[in-house]
């Protein structure tokens, strides 16, 4: 009974242990399977890795390739090109030299006879040199014999007269010399001293040129300028007078060259201020009416000239000139109070002189009437001056005074002389005039001139001092187009034409204006 048990119990174990082995090499042999599935998966993997390798090298092969093609023909595009720029430089080059040695061979050509000519040129003069020396010997023995001098005794006799005559001739240059020394010393005085004069009045070209409004607030200056600035850029347009507004209190700067457009500026400033209405067309009018007021002005001041000179019968339109020089100034020197004193001058010398002092007042007076419009007729002073005292029936005695007063043409009476004399006198006054001022208006003036010589322009305003010109244009004339050339052109002109410090700024103003009445 126990062996069959115990057998049982092996029995039992070695069923055991088997079935655990043939679990155990089951297990073996499912996991082999596994792994040689995972190991064929990993293999047709790798194999597409591969697969998928090869085709991207091959595409980048065949873009590289691509590329590489591209960049061969873009350097031989370039090559070729350059070699032909090089081509075409090496013909230019070819034909440069080609000219070069034809002007070479024509200028060898010229040489070569100029060389034959000149080689025969010092054949024939040494020939005439050898007559020369001939004749020459046989006139010293001529004058040996004449003379009695041998050629040492003849040499000594011309060397002691040409030391007198050296000697001569020396203190005469060293005369000369003194006399230039002190005429340049003189000279050079004249202009110390008028410069030690100009540098007292320095201050005159402020003063004759700016004007100073007084306003009745600092409120003021904003309804001057205006929206947008359309006020104040009105009246600038419509005077040609540049308007300061800065930190003064209550007070504007009118700044201009030219006295009459300043005056106007001021005289409208103020009765815009008084009034209040202030816009566009109440500016427009009220320049208006101080141009006709500062026109009533000229005519009195005229009229007061004549009256002070004591002179009669001049004609109207030579009054209204001779208001007009109330406004011009020559070197800083009012040509009015200028010709005034002129007047006196000259009459009271003719007096002296038992001349007529009244035909000498005339001249005087009416010697620099050219320059109220020397700025708007072509011509010098002088000649504007000559011929409006002709157009006006002044008499020849006052014509001829007028016209050599400068030294343009020669004097021929007593009173032309007179009137050069006085004219000098009232210039060389110390302090009178200072060539400065003078310098400065006449390039405003000339500024003003070159551009209003161009087809299409209105009116030109020199302001800023000169360092700007606003130009008004016809817009029928000049389109908006043209308007930048034309402005190209204008400063073109004034670097070719004209000297002056910095820079100019050129401004050009269309405007076009429509109006109808409301009936």
């Amino acid at each position: 009974m126990t062996v069959n048990l115990t057998t049982c119990i092996i029995i039992t174990a070695l069923f055991a242990v088997a079935t655990a082995v043939i679990a155990f090499i089951a297990g073996i042999a499912h996991r082999k399977k596994t792994a040689e599935y995972t190991i064929g998966s990993a293999e047709q993997e790798a194999k597409r890795i591969v697969s998928d390798a090869i085709k991207t090298a091959e595409a980048k092969k065949k873009e590289a390739i691509l590329e590489g093609k591209d960049e061969i023909h873009r350097q031989r595009t370039e090559s070729e090109r350059e070699l032909n720029d090089r081509r075409k430089e090496i013909q230019r080059q070819e034909r440069r030299i080609q000219q070069k040695e034809e002007t070479l061979d024509r200028k060898t050509d010229s040489l070569e006879a100029k060389d034959e000519t000149l080689n025969h040129k010092m054949k024939r003069a040494e020939e005439r040199l050898s007559e020369a020396e001939a004749l020459k010997k046989s006139q010293f023995e001529m004058l040996e014999r004449i003379s009695g001098f041998t050629k040492d005794q003849a040499k000594e006799y011309l060397l002691n007269n040409l030391e007198n005559e050296l000697t001569h001739e020396k203190a005469v240059k060293l005369m000369e010399f003194e006399q230039q020394t002190r005429e340049e010393s003189e000279k050079s005085a004249r202009e110390i001293i008028s410069t030690a004069i100009q540098r007292c009045a320095a201050d005159h070209v402020a003063e004759a040129t700016i004007s100073v409004v007084p306003l009745p607030n600092d409120e003021m200056k904003g309804r001057i300028i205006g929206r947008e600035g359309r006020n104040i850029r009105a009246i600038e347009t419509m005077t040609g007078v540049d308007l300061i507004i800065d930190d003064t209190p209550e007070a504007i700067t009118l700044s201009c060259f030219e006295p009459v457009r300043r005056e106007v500026a001021r005289i409208a400033l103020e009765h815009l201020i008084a009034d209040g209405r202030i816009h566009p067309a109440r500016i427009e009018e009220t320049i208006e009416k101080a141009r006709r007021e500062v026109d009533s002005t000229i005519k009195q001041e005229g009229e007061h000239a004549v009256i002070e000179a004591g002179v009669n019968g001049v004609h109207p339109e030579l009054v209204k000139l001779l208001g007009r020089l109330r406004y011009r100034t020559s070197y800083g020197q009012n040509v009015l109070n200028h010709s005034l004193e002129v007047a006196y001058l000259a009459g009271m010398m003719a007096s002296e002189l038992g001349l007529n002092p009244t035909i000498a007042r005339r001249a005087g007076l009416l010697h620099d009437i050219g320059k109220a419009l020397d700025h708007e007729i072509e011509g010098s002073h002088v000649d504007i001056g000559v011929d409006m005292a002709r157009k006006y029936k002044e008499s020849d005695a006052v014509i001829h005074a007028i016209q050599a007063h400068h030294g343009d043409v020669e004097a021929k009476t007593i009173i032309a002389c007179l009137v050069q004399a006085a004219d000098a006198i009232s210039a060389a006054r110390p302090g009178a005039r200072r060539e400065n001022l003078e310098n400065y208006i006449k390039r405003l003036e000339k500024l003003e001139a070159v551009a209003s010589s161009f087809d299409g322009v209105d009116r030109s305003f020199a302001i800023q001092a000169g360092r700007e010109i606003r130009i008004m244009v016809k817009p029928e004339a000049v389109s908006d187009d043209k308007m930048t050339l034309l402005a190209r052109d204008i400063c073109k002109k004034i670097e070719s034409d004209l000297e002056y410090p910095g820079q100019i700024k050129v401004t050009i103003i269309r405007e076009s204006r429509a109006i109808e009445y409301a009936k």
